[in-house]
Order: structure tokens, then sequence, then C-alpha cells
């Protein structure tokens, strides 16, 4: 083990790593949490974080870069304190999606999953293209730090990032007071360090309630589900 892991991977680190690995029957289980547990600690999934994910689980470091490789949560450079991520799929974008990220696109001088400012310090930024965040009524949206701002311009986005980098922290339109990156990161892993009361955060908005509201309010509902349905035969594999 290199002095550098010593560093970053402390005892601390390795026992919330059992921890993790604690809640699962089989220890591979454990590896998505224990790559926000990593990014907690670095900011990112470094080489050494591969290391020393594959180390607690018995898996091989390729078995771990494959995983850390295929979700876009986990990030193989180094991150800003914040981590701004603008909805651009479809219905963002036709709603002004595309003018909120090319507008802080130029404010901060970067692109996609690039930094402005020496990342992990107070007020560097990170920029990504987000795909559908699952906010289309809201839309459009960004996070930051995987909190929501919903109804979104490319004024008021500027005006949050700008807020940001002076080191404010803008409460989100719902979910949980505004952290940092590595924060949010060990709260993914599972570790909420006396912020258990983020967990009581709004989660929906009125728009998102709207439908069921209606259906309420009009006596609607779903057809009950008969107790002996009787499903099609699967066709049989060849």
């Amino acid at each position: 083990m290199t002095q550098a892991q010593e560093t970053a991977f402390d005892q601390s680190t390795v026992d919330r790593a059992q921890a993790i690995v604690a809640r699962y029957p089989q220890a591979r289980s454990a590896l998505l949490p224990m790559l926000h547990l990593v990014q907690s600690v670095e900011g990112y999934v470094s080489q050494d974080g591969i290391r020393f994910c594959a180390g607690q689980l018995d898996l091989s470091e390729a078995e771990v870069s494959a995983v850390a490789t295929f979700y876009t949560m986990y990030k193989r450079r180094p991150c800003g304190e914040h981590l701004v991520s603008v909805c651009t799929n479809t219905l963002c974008a036709t709603l002004g999606g595309d003018a909120i990220y090319s507008t802080l696109k130029d404010h901060l001088g970067v692109g996609h999953e690039e930094t402005a400012g020496e990342p992990g310090t107070p007020g560097s930024i990170t920029l990504e293209h987000a795909e559908c965040l699952a906010a289309c009524d809201l839309g459009p949206v960004l996070q930051v730090n995987y909190e929501f701002y919903d109804n979104q311009t490319p004024d008021k986005a500027l005006g949050l990032v700008k807020a940001l980098q002076s080191g404010d922290k803008p409460a989100p339109t719902r979910g949980a007071p505004l952290t940092d990156f590595k924060q949010a990161e060990l709260q993914l892993a599972g570790f909420f360090e006396g912020r258990d009361a983020d967990l009581d955060g709004p989660s929906a908005a009125p728009e998102t309630l709207a439908g069921a509201q209606i259906a309420q309010e009009r006596g609607w509902d779903a057809p009950a589900m008969p107790a002996n349905a009787e499903f099609p035969a699967l066709p049989e594999k060849k």
C-alpha cells in the first residue's frame, strides 16, 4: 500500500467500508455504495480507489473498473466542490435546458465533466450534461450535488452558479439542504454524520402530485386486481 493510499483511505474509511459490507449477504453486493464512499474521500474514483474497493471486497481490479466506468455517477477525474448537472434530454432541452447548459458553459469556461477552479476547493464547479433527471413536470431542471433546482431559466441557473462560486448554498427546490459533493457522496454510501434530518426534506412538488389530487377529488380509482388473475403462458424458449 502506498503512502498516498494510507493518507486517502485511513482506518475510519476502512471501518465504514466494512460497515457497508455488513449490510449485504454477499460482499460483492456492496460495490456500488463503496464506490460512493471512495468518492466521498477523494472526490472521484481514482485507481487507488479501484484497488481499495477490490481489496475490501475480494474482487479483481478489472471487476471494479467495469462497474466504475459503466455508471456516469462515478467520476474518473476529480470533481469540484459542487457538481452541477444540467438536464439536456428531449423535454428539458426543448424547454430551455440547452440554453441553460450553454450559458453555464460560457460563464465557467468549461465543457462536459470539466471543472472551473481547482477541484475540491471552495467555489469550484464541475459541469456536466445529464440525461433524464426524472422531473419532466418541472423542466427545465438541474441538480447540484444531486439536489433539485426546478423550473430553471438561463438567468436563474447563472445566478445559482455564481452564488455557489461565492460560497453560498441556495436552498434546493425540494430535497435536503445543499451540502458539497463529497458530503453528498458520503450520504449515498449510507452515512449521514448527524444529518439524518436531511431525509425529511420535501421530495414531491405540487405539479407532481396534481394528477393524484384530481383523481382523489373526483373519486377516480384504478380497477382492482382480480384475486385469481390468469396470466398468458410464456412462449417456449428455443
